[in-house]
């Protein structure tokens, strides 16, 4: 039997930042015609799938939206997210191999809190897709690569505190691109410490500069952790052509990368080059992940001359490689470290911000230390609008692998706060282990369950 590549496509017509944003319809529109046009949907190799909707409770699983979720969501992220589920079933049904949606509006920008739209991204479509397949599916252990010349901040914000979810992004470095994180410091909580590994890279970088970080770091890392599933979060704005980022990578490249990564299931994300890498990256990427012959996939103005890695550049890259795998080998004697285990919590201050709607948020986060499991997470936020106006809300996240004892504490510290809701707005439950999700509006006295 060949190999089967599931695809969804959904180029979400009526959703835009604006008519000019770089984030627009074109970015599949391209896309699909390039696969059409090629005979690439007609191989028996590859078969294409419907989205469906998401449903607000597949949202709340991973989100705290304020006010509520239909405040943050059109139905066209509810396709979006619902067309990575599609795949799921159909991954974990064995109908296909892997699969790749190409969907938008985007999210790998989006963290737990979600207050409004950061880096085009409203919601996180791959974690409401992973956390889809760990609650129907029971799935323990998953890794998370993400490709996207943009730090992932949203996904590393809503697994870093996961000892089950390995969150490995390369990118641009932070210092010279939007969102300014991603750093090889930014390791995980103290309960998943080294569970996150970023791989800040230069600009100018090329294929051979991240096909080494593939080889030497990200598929030994990946071996090691055995995950049961791996997750491209794909985003293809490491491109030489794209218009917000300065890498040099080509269509060539993010098919050797797959070829070799294999994941089981890629998500869209990033990638503003519409006409000059888009149509050429994700048929290279197609092929690739039907284990098809993709090596006359080039872009017209590609040669390979032009894509030399200085070799400064190259040193600079083996440097932290070397240093990134020397965190990886110490991770635990790293989660040995005094100051995460004083005290009964693990606490952190943060501002957050909204580039796109302009909100200031200022988070205060709380990891209960618990000695039998990951422990559960609370976090106050405030949410500080362009109009004047201010929203703050208290959420608690119960893990689906908590330990009873942190089950009950989590449940009686939501009833607590409803009962003394001094100072907020809402107040949410994320009760993972039941699949119950609660939101309380302080003002109007009343609780809906999210469904």
């Amino acid at each position: 039997m060949p190999n089967k590549t599931g695809l969804v496509f959904f180029p979400a017509f009526d959703w835009a930042i604006s008519s000019t944003h770089p984030e627009r319809e074109e970015r599949l529109l391209y896309t699909k015609d390039q696969l059409f046009e090629e005979g690439i949907m007609d191989l028996p190799e590859i078969y294409e799938y419907k989205a469906r909707l998401a449903t607000f409770k597949d949202i709340a699983r991973v989100h705290f939206c304020v006010p509520e979720i239909r405040a943050q969501v059109t139905e066209a992220h509810l396709i979006a997210a619902g067309g990575t589920l599609v795949l799921a079933d159909a991954l974990m049904n064995k109908e296909i191999t892997n699969g790749f949606a190409l969907v938008r509006p985007p999210g790998h920008h989006a963290m737990r809190v979600v207050h409004g739209n950061r880096g085009f991204c409203n919601i996180n479509n791959e974690s409401i897709m992973i956390e889809y397949l760990r609650k129907k599916y029971r799935i323990q252990k998953i890794a998370i690569v993400d490709t996207d010349v943009h730090h992932g901040d949203g996904t590393q914000d809503i697994y870093y505190h996961d000892p089950d979810v390995l969150f490995i992004s390369f990118h641009q470095d932070g210092r010279t691109l939007y969102p300014g994180s991603g750093f090889p410091h930014e390791l995980g909580g103290p309960r998943a410490l080294g569970a996150t590994i970023n791989i800040p890279l230069p600009p100018g970088t090329t294929d051979g500069g991240i096909h080494y970080v593939l080889e030497e770091l990200v598929l030994p890392i990946l071996n090691e952790f055995q995950p049961d599933l791996i997750v491209n979060s794909a985003g293809q704005d490491n491109h030489y052509t794209d218009p917000l980022a300065n890498m040099r990578f080509t269509a060539q490249g993010y098919a050797r990368l797959n070829a070799r990564l294999k994941p089981h299931l890629a998500v869209l994300e990033g990638g503003y080059a519409i006409e000059s890498a888009l149509p050429y990256v994700n048929a290279a990427i197609v092929l690739a992940m039907a284990e098809l012959d993709y090596s006359c996939v080039r872009e017209p103005d590609y040669r390979e001359d032009k894509f030399k890695q200085s070799p400064e550049k190259m040193n600079y890259i083996k440097e932290l490689v070397e240093h990134l795998k020397e965190i990886w080998k110490t991770r635990t004697l790293l989660a040995e470290q005094k100051e995460f285990y004083e005290g009964d919590f693990y606490e952190q201050k943060r501002s957050i911000y909204y580039d796109t709607d302009h909100i200031r948020e200022q988070q205060w986060e709380q990891i209960r230390l618990c000695k039998t499991c990951a422990g559960y997470q609370m976090i106050k936020s405030r949410g500080m609008y362009p109009t004047g106006m201010t929203k703050t809300i208290f959420g608690i996240s119960i893990p689906l692998r908590a330990c009873s004892i942190c089950q009950e504490e989590a449940r009686n510290y939501y009833q607590e706060k409803i009962n003394n809701p001094q100072g907020l707005d809402f107040i949410y439950l994320q009760d993972k282990p039941r699949d119950t999700y609660y939101r309380y509006s302080v003002e109007n006295n009343s609780q809906v369950e999210i469904e």
